[in-house]
């Protein structure tokens, strides 16, 4: 396998990578709603992403399996994988989800941040999603085929996770003085982090021709438009920027994250049931 097809590889992590870290994210919010219905409409969405994740796993096994022993070492550094090399074993969607440590992961930096609050929780989903939506609506126009087949599948689910993120955006900023200030103050502290979602990855740049870039004129005039409406304010528009998911570099967050959801292959490995 060659690099162009390594950094393929790399860029299917990338989609899955963002899709599994927010799901398991909104997942920890289940039965912990501020209402039952939020709690439920937030538990559908963490499996929207789930379901997006699956199928770009499973085209990520399938080019790590296409890879030479010496291919597979040099783009994966995780250990419980390396093992797998080592025995010349067929790697699977579960190995990529629950073997690699936080270094092989390529989600950005945004998608593992605390939950925090509701205010926080909702930010974090309405960056995201904002981007998604952008996102997916072009995606469906890619030449690689399993791309192509979850955006189709997609599109629908995160044009709703963009409006009901954008509504709860408007009903706090918009609301009683304290959900005002808890909104400004969330969306103050993540919106370093939606950067990250415009920057293109070095395996971006090489596969540029199927890996849309969002148009970030585009990007900032729908967080605008929610954020006048929502009686919200952005301060310092073009401040500094976090970065360094998409290549590996995470915060703390991600390394309790996945101690939490890799918990059981990692304490009996290779089990079968």
């Amino acid at each position: 396998m060659n690099s162009k097809a390594t950094d393929l590889l790399f860029c299917t992590l990338e989609i899955a990578d963002n899709a599994l870290i927010m799901g398991h994210r909104l997942s920890e919010w289940c039965g912990h709603g501020p209402i039952l219905e939020q709690d439920i409409a937030l538990t559908n969405i963490a499996l929207d992403h789930l379901g997006q994740a699956r199928p770009l796993y499973q085209k990520a096994a399938e080019l790590v399996n296409q890879m030479s022993k010496e291919e597979k070492e040099a783009a994966f550094k995780s250990p419980m994988l390396s093992r797998l090399f080592e025995k010349s074993k067929h790697i699977t969607e579960d190995d990529l989800a629950f073997l690699r440590d936080s270094w092989d992961f390529r989600n950005v930096l945004l998608v593992e941040q605390d939950n925090g609050d509701w205010a926080q929780t909702v930010v974090r989903s309405f960056l995201f999603d904002t981007y998604n939506k952008l996102f997916f609506a072009q995606l469906i126009h890619t030449s690689e085929p399993t791309w192509r087949g979850v955006a189709e599948k997609a599109l629908k689910e995160v044009t709703y996770h963009s409006r009901w993120s954008s509504e709860w955006m408007i009903r706090l900023g918009d609301g009683t003085e304290e959900s005002h200030e808890r909104i400004q103050n969330a969306f103050q502290n993540l919106w370093p982090y939606s950067g990250e979602l415009l920057m293109a990855s070095p395996s971006q740049k090489i596969h540029s021709d199927i890996y849309p870039s969002v148009d970030a004129k585009a990007y900032r005039q729908e967080i605008n438009r929610i954020l006048e409406t929502a009686t919200l304010t952005l301060s310092e528009e073009d401040s500094w920027m976090q970065a360094g998911g998409k290549i590996g570099n995470h915060s703390e967050h991600l390394g309790y994250i996945l101690a939490e959801m890799q918990y059981m292959q990692r304490a009996y490995p290779e089990m079968e049931w």
